[in-house]
């Protein structure tokens, strides 16, 4: 039949695609497991070394991140994805292959990328060296990183100093029929309350810290109503009351509360202005804990390489952000972009299409076979 040893061929690769992110699955590489996290980037580098494809361990306050790349030369391309997870309970990382969808911690976010990242370099060079080439004619490398979900500050914002690249694939994003080309920043701040300390019967002897904090955060939450004409995409900053801590005793009043905010803004904000703004409108304290950069793609000639190929994807924005956030510390132009999980991140039902996967790989192997 026309076209069937081809057809085998890319079946046997799924195959291989599959079984490779149920494996990474079951390392339960959450942060309060930090061995796991090592013991998966060292199955990923056995995976190389198998293959007998160099690859480089660059580890940073304990977190490591693998890196393949042509030596000595800048490469046109890198694709990026991450191992670790958020925390869930162990069934969770025992995938599940179920109607078409793979189940499982990690099966969307992110390591089906980091499978799908393996597999295409050892393919790209198995066929180089059927060329009488090798692995540092590759048109791209890949970054595996072990701390995107607590923020990437010693995997990706580390490791792709390390990098010259002129574009970035993001596999932490979107979806088959989006490619993401901007997203909001992150911007943490805390806000303090003090008291004084009185019994809980004698409250009036007193000054609750959780009543002014609570006072100050209904100051501070009309700094972020969406503006009339936002309509239903939220192209605005949002705030997220995330935590609070406060209180020693039931029978006593605080004298002490503070809550963190989890902001994510655009590029129409001025943040220096707003946090001053803020803190003119609250009797407490409002401190600055980290601000991350937006992510903004660029216009790129590999951008526009891939949408020819992918002729049915289109561009847009995600109010997530990922490691790609971190591209513009280097001046390298991206996107994010992956398969489809249904917005299953962080789900007790995170699970990745299979069909996506095979999609996405089939497009990227094109492009990478065209890069100039």
């Amino acid at each position: 039949m026309k076209g069937g040893p081809q057809r085998h061929e890319r079946t046997i690769l799924m195959q291989e695609i599959i079984a490779l992110t149920k494996e990474l699955i079951r390392f339960k590489t959450m942060h309060k497991n930090p061995e796991e996290i090592l013991r998966c980037a060292g199955f990923i580098e056995n995976y190389f070394k198998d293959h007998d494809i160099a690859c480089k361990r660059v580890d940073n306050a304990g977190i490591p991140s693998i890196v393949v790349l042509p030596a000595d030369k800048m490469v046109p391309v890198l694709l990026m994805a991450h191992i670790d997870v958020v925390d869930a309970p162990a069934e969770l990382f025992e995938p599940v292959e179920k109607d078409g969808k793979l189940y499982g911690r990690g099966s969307i976010d992110d390591k089906y990328a980091a499978a799908l990242s393996m597999v295409l370099v050892k393919e790209h060079v198995g066929r180089l060296r059927k060329m009488g080439k090798g692995p540092d004619d590759l048109p791209f490398g890949i970054l595996i990183t072990g701390d995107e979900e607590i923020g990437g500050a010693n995997g990706a914002k580390i490791a792709l100093g390390l990098v010259d690249t002129e574009f970035c694939i993001a596999l932490d994003g979107g979806n088959i029929e989006n490619i993401v080309i901007k997203g909001k920043g992150v911007w943490r701040l805390k806000l303090i309350a003090r008291g004084k300390t009185a019994h809980g019967a004698r409250p009036w002897l007193g000054e609750n810290a959780i009543e002014k904090l609570m006072a100050d955060y209904m100051l501070i939450k009309p700094f972020f109503d969406p503006p009339a004409d936002s309509g239903v995409e939220h192209w605005h900053r949002t705030l997220n009351f995330s935590t609070i801590q406060a209180g020693k005793s039931f029978n006593q009043v605080p004298d002490y509360a503070q809550a963190m905010f989890d902001i994510r803004y655009t590029e129409t904000d001025n943040l220096d202005e707003l946090l001053e703004q803020m803190r003119a409108a609250i009797q407490g304290e409002l401190l600055e804990e980290a601000r991350e950069p937006l992510f903004w793609g660029g216009d790129s000639p590999y951008l526009d390489l891939l949408l020819k190929i992918a002729d049915k994807t289109g561009t847009g924005a995600a109010h997530g952000a990922s490691d790609a956030r971190f591209l513009s510390n280097y001046g390298i132009k991206g996107i994010v972009w992956g398969a489809n999980g249904d917005m299953s991140q962080h789900a007790p039902d995170e699970h990745v299409n299979i069909a996506s996967i095979r999609a996405l790989y089939d497009m990227l192997n094109d492009f990478m076979g065209k890069i100039p």
